[in-house]
C-alpha cells in the first residue's frame, strides 16, 4: 500500500512517538502543527535540541544535570555538606529546591531498581553513591526515591548498602497530600500518614 505520508514527516512522527508519554497520535499532532509554523520555529527548536546535548552534561559528583561541572549546588560551600538526598532522576532535584526548604547536597541514582525493566543496581548511581559515603563528610542520607514498588525497592536495597557505613539513613514522609479529602485516600497512604504523624505545637 502506498505511504500518502512524506517520508521526512514520518520520519519526524516516528522519532517523536520514542519520547516518553507520546504516541503515535500526539507526535502526529505535533509534527503538523510544526508544519504549519514558519520555519524560523522548527530552526529554533532543532537548535535547541542541539545545544541542549553539546552543552548539557552530568554533574561528576552528584549526577545532576549541570552546564558546569561541578554543578552549582556541589561547588556552593554554603550548602550542608553532612546531609545527602538521594533521588531518581535530575527533575526530582528540581521539585525538591522549589520547596526551599532542603539545604544539603544531592546523589542523582537516574533510575529506579526493575527487575521487569531489566534495571538492576548496577545500571545506577549506586557504586558512586557508595564511594561518595566513604569520605566520612555524610552524616545522614535521606533517600527519597518515588513512593512506587521501584522506588521502595531500590530505598530498602540502598539502606541495606549505607547500613554498614553507620550513616544515619532517613525516608521521606509519606502521607495526606495538602487539599485532600479522607474518604478519597488508599488505604496504604492514610497507614503511612499515621504512623508518621507529628506532634502539634
Amino acid at each position: 500500500m502506498l505511504s500518502t505520508i512524506p517520508r521526512p514527516v514520518q520520519i519526524l512522527i516516528d522519532e517523536l512517538s520514542r519520547l516518553p508519554g507520546i504516541g503515535p497520535k500526539t507526535a502526529s499532532r505535533l509534527t503538523y502543527f510544526l508544519l504549519r509554523q514558519p520555519p524560523e520555529q522548527s530552526k529554533s527548536l532543532a537548535e535547541a535540541l542541539v545545544e541542549m546535548k553539546e552543552r548539557t552534561r552530568f554533574c561528576s559528583i552528584c549526577f545532576n544535570m549541570t552546564e558546569n561541572d561541578p554543578c552549582p549546588v556541589c561547588s556552593d560551600e554554603a550548602r550542608e555538606a553532612s546531609v545527602l538526598c538521594v533521588l531518581e532522576e535530575p527533575l526530582d532535584v528540581i521539585a525538591i529546591e522549589k520547596t526551599r526548604v532542603f539545604k544539603g547536597r544531592y546523589h542523582v541514582l537516574h533510575g529506579a531498581i526493575s527487575p521487569v525493566d531489566d534495571v538492576g543496581p548496577d545500571d545506577l548511581r549506586i557504586k558512586e553513591l557508595l564511594n561518595r559515603l566513604r569520605d566520612n563528610k555524610v552524616r545522614e542520607v535521606i533517600i527519597a526515591t518515588n513512593p512506587s514498588y521501584e522506588g521502595e525497592a531500590t530505598a530498602m536495597y540502598l539502606q541495606k548498602q549505607i547500613a554498614p557505613l553507620g550513616l544515619k539513613v532517613t525516608r521521606l514522609a509519606r502521607g495526606l497530600p495538602v487539599g485532600g479529602d479522607l474518604e478519597y485516600a488508599d488505604e496504604t497512604t492514610l497507614a503511612r500518614a499515621l504512623e508518621g504523624r507529628s506532634e502539634m505545637s
